[in-house]
């Protein structure tokens, strides 16, 4: 079986209606604006100069992603494993980014594009602190799209239902993952991560 062509999709997939078209919006509005409040996760995903693409997840309390104005966003940057895929696609690469924000318990998510740049201004760092720190840097988008994503995968997923919830012990700690595959540093339980995590917030 061949790969699909484009002229193979329009066979499979029927038109957007005028309604799905019309419901991407080349501002932060309202209902945007209340979404990002309330949302304490997102996706990030980035495209670098050499076609590479990276997604990250970034989360904090609920309205850690700060609206400005209708075509503006500001994300605090906190510590993570320093290997910083989506900063250098930005600036080495166009800039162009996506974001999805998650609300837990509602099924529906906000999809944002636009093209971010990084500062490291003192009294915008000064201004987000949080978990008794400012964040190493900001980023900050200018908001080309915006819409929201129907519900159904989500659904599919059951992604917020307890029924579906993993015990924490049916899988490994990240930290023998880790060990298993590269060899490098100690396995430890998952408590002693988390408790770590918790420091470095």
């Amino acid at each position: 079986m061949s790969d699909l062509e484009a002229c193979d999709l329009a066979a499979i997939y029927r038109k957007p209606t005028p309604r799905v078209i019309a419901k991407a919006r080349p501002e932060i509005d309202v209902h945007a604006r209340n979404f990002i409040a309330m949302s304490p996760f997102c996706v990030l995903a980035t495209s670098g100069s050499d076609g590479s693409v990276d997604a990250s997840p970034r989360g904090g309390n609920p309205g850690f992603v700060h609206v400005e104005g209708p075509n503006g966003l500001l994300m605090p940057d906190r510590s993570g494993n320093n290997r910083i895929d989506s900063f250098r696609n930005i600036v080495e690469g166009s800039g162009l980014l996506q974001l999805i924000f998650f609300v837990p318990g509602i099924d529906e998510t906000l999809r944002v594009g636009g093209r971010g740049r990084l500062t490291t201004d003192p009294d915008l760092l000064a201004s987000m602190v949080e978990f008794g720190k400012p964040p190493l840097a900001v980023l900050r988008i200018e908001v080309r799209e915006a819409y929201f994503h129907c519900g159904k995968a989500l659904m599919r997923s059951q992604l917020w239902s307890p029924e579906t919830k993993v015990t924490r012990a049916d899988f490994p700690s990240i930290s023998q993952v880790i060990h298993d595959q590269t060899t490098l540093g100690e396995p430890e339980d998952q408590a002693v991560v988390e408790a770590r995590y918790k420091t470095q917030l």
